[in-house]
């Protein structure tokens, strides 16, 4: 009887505490209503009376932490091909067992370059993305195939990647070509088509069904690609959306697309890159993987000042197209030699058949080279 009666006092305290929350909270919001410079301490009082009335505690919520082990052990198989787990110790040019004369040479990867923010998809994941327009058959596979078509041909590649490298996740991703560099000026002069709302918006709606992420595809043409960029904010800061530009079709000195190939500074991308960081910054959004694409000296110029951020993972990607041998050397050449922090490498369903003796590569192939590419992009 004794704890009975405990229990209904106790009830009725907290039935106390309870209503007395409620009538300060009705307070603060009077108060704001009337005195808005005093609402936030009204406020502040009402939750603290709150807090205190309850009889339980609210978890408190830890920050993801960056497992800086795991990536370093991933950078370094993925810069040597390997899954072994036995880094070797780095050697340096100030070791006592070098000579005065003896220059020791560092290798150029893995690249020594700032720690993503956690929930980084790179390098613990590998993206494989299916790129392409809506509006066109014969820009991607993307816009080639229906939506269930398309996406039965992706689930095969995946698969593929998957049993080629077991020990790395595969990220689906939707590449879609978001302002697309025209044969003809357009109104505007700028020789690119931007896609209208309703288009990227049917591109976020099909990636979701697959918990995919989207990558923007921007290709300026005449335009200024960081004014092209921005117009698509309102998307980059959604925390699966990133970003691709095509240097190939940023044009300098008024030529026009398609008869020249166009180029990319660094400072271009290191300004791509700080307004992406600013958006993960200001929405509270995991690190935006930022790709750029190259088949060309050109294309990127000053290349290896490009400044990789913990809100922004940088992806060269080798975006050329033919024989393995000329792919390879491609990647050699303007990838691998010139490196930024990851590698990517496109393959081509039509393009890479349309030589002599030429067939798209297949996984195990491209796991290979080193670095090993972890953004693949077919088209």
């Amino acid at each position: 009887m004794r704890g009975k009666k405990a229990k209904i006092k106790g009830a009725k305290v907290m039935a106390k505490g309870v209503a007395l929350a409620g009538v300060l909270i009705l307070g603060y919001m009077y108060v704001g209503y009337l005195f808005p410079a005093r609402y936030d301490r009204a406020k502040e009082l009402a939750l603290a009376s709150m807090a205190t009335s309850s009889t339980s505690t609210t978890p408190t919520y830890t920050p993801p932490v960056l497992d800086k082990e795991a990536y370093d052990l991933k950078l370094w198989q993925i810069a040597n091909a390997t899954t072994s787990t036995n880094i070797p110790s780095t050697v340096t040019a100030s070791s006592s067992t070098a000579s005065s004369t003896q220059k020791i040479k560092k290798p150029l990867w893995p690249v020594r370059t700032v720690y993503p923010n956690a929930g980084a998809i790179l390098p613990f994941k590998r993206i494989v993305a299916y790129y392409g327009n809506l509006y066109s058959k014969g820009m991607g596979v993307l816009g080639e195939y229906p939506e269930a078509e398309m996406f039965r041909r992706l689930d095969i590649e995946i698969e593929k990647w998957k049993l080629a490298d077991p020990n790395t996740p595969v990220q689906p991703a939707l590449d879609y070509i978001a302002a697309t560099a025209q044969g003809s000026a357009g109104e505007d002069g700028n020789y690119s088509l931007r896609m209208p709302a309703t288009e990227i918006e049917k591109v976020l709606a099909m990636a979701k069904k697959k918990d995919a992420i989207v990558i923007l595809e921007v290709q300026p043409g005449l335009g200024h690609l960081q004014q092209e960029i921005k117009i698509l904010e309102p998307y980059l800061k959604l925390p699966q959306v990133h970003l691709a530009i095509d240097p190939e079709f940023c044009m300098k000195n008024n030529r026009k697309p398609g008869i020249y190939i166009g180029s990319v500074d660094a400072s271009e991308v290191n300004t791509a890159a700080n307004y992406l960081a600013e958006l993960v910054r200001a929405n509270n959004l995991p690190p935006k993987v930022l790709i750029v694409h190259r088949f060309t000296q050109n294309m990127v110029t000053n290349a290896t000042s490009i400044k990789p951020l913990p809100e922004v993972q940088i992806v060269m990607d080798m975006d050329g197209w033919g024989q393995q041998a000329r792919k390879l050397n491609t990647y050699k050449n303007f990838i691998y030699n010139e490196p930024v922090q990851f590698t990517g490498f496109k393959l081509f369903y039509k393009n890479d058949f349309r030589e002599e003796n030429s067939r798209i590569m297949t996984p195990t192939e491209v796991l290979r080279v080193k670095p090993q590419p972890v953004f693949i992009q077919y088209q």
